[in-house]
């Protein structure tokens, strides 16, 4: 396996992955092109990585979202704090992906290139006090779905939105509005259909090409072409999901 690099003011950080293949080839092209980052160690399991966070207090961690022994989100679940910022490292297909995405957090997809790997940490070091892994533990252990808090990028920061204060979301190209029980209206570059794909199985249904409605804050649904909702919109439903929607509407 290839030796960590050790250099004085750096950026610390730890690999904690069971794959010598990944170790390997991130401590390789961080050695390469970020001389600046400091491989403090490898932890080969989530027992290994709790040792290696807690012995070595790095900056930042490269985490496998599912190893021999835990999850990534079950190794830090055990962290008494969190004081350093993740990129994870995961499968496309893994089911953790989503709640990667929902929670706002970074990561590589395997098996990751120069590219990737070069945008992930520009990300860190403009976020570095940042990291939503604390919200994204607590998203997780919330048994409640309409508590947890969806986390979204904007051109100001970040919105954090608790689901249940969702209403409505319209689609408008490459935006999609979002409106609120506070009768405010947020602004997100994400099309409707990455929105739909973050919020599946939590309680949303996009009933037409340019809306997403919430189950809970549906009023009457009177008949097979529209919604009424809390806030007074009425929403059509597209003809093609008529019959999907009311299965969903009735059953869920």
């Amino acid at each position: 396996m290839s030796k960590p690099t050790t250099i004085s003011n750096s950026i610390k950080s730890v690999i904690i992955d069971d794959d010598p293949f990944i170790q390997d080839l991130l401590i390789d092209k961080l050695n390469q092109y970020f001389p600046e980052i400091e491989v403090l160690g490898v932890g080969n399991n989530g027992k290994e990585g709790i040792l290696k966070i807690q012995s070595l207090q790095p900056d930042l961690v490269f985490l496998d979202v599912e190893m021999n022994d835990m999850t990534g989100f079950e190794m830090l679940s055990k962290l008494e704090g969190i004081h350093f910022k993740t990129i994870f490292i995961t499968s496309y297909k893994h089911y953790a992906i989503k709640a990667i995405r929902f929670n706002a957090l970074d990561y590589l997809l395997k098996p990751f290139d120069l590219e990737e790997l070069k945008n992930a940490i520009k990300r860190f070091k403009k976020n570095h006090s940042k990291d939503n892994v604390p919200l994204a533990l607590s998203n997780l252990k919330t048994k409640n779905i309409s508590e947890q808090i969806l986390v979204l990028k904007t051109q100001q920061g970040e919105l954090h939105l608790q689901l249940k204060n969702i209403i409505i979301i319209e689609g408008d190209r490459n935006y999609s509005y979002i409106h609120l029980t506070n009768n405010k209206k947020e602004l997100v570059s994400k099309t409707l259909s990455n929105i739909e794909d973050l919020l599946e199985g939590k309680g949303f249904f996009r009933c037409h090409k340019s809306y997403i409605v919430k189950k809970s804050h549906i009023t009457s649904y009177k008949n097979s072409s529209s919604i009424l909702l809390s806030n007074g919109s009425i929403v059509p439903i597209s003809r093609r999901k008529k019959d999907v929607f009311k299965d969903w509407y009735e059953n869920n």
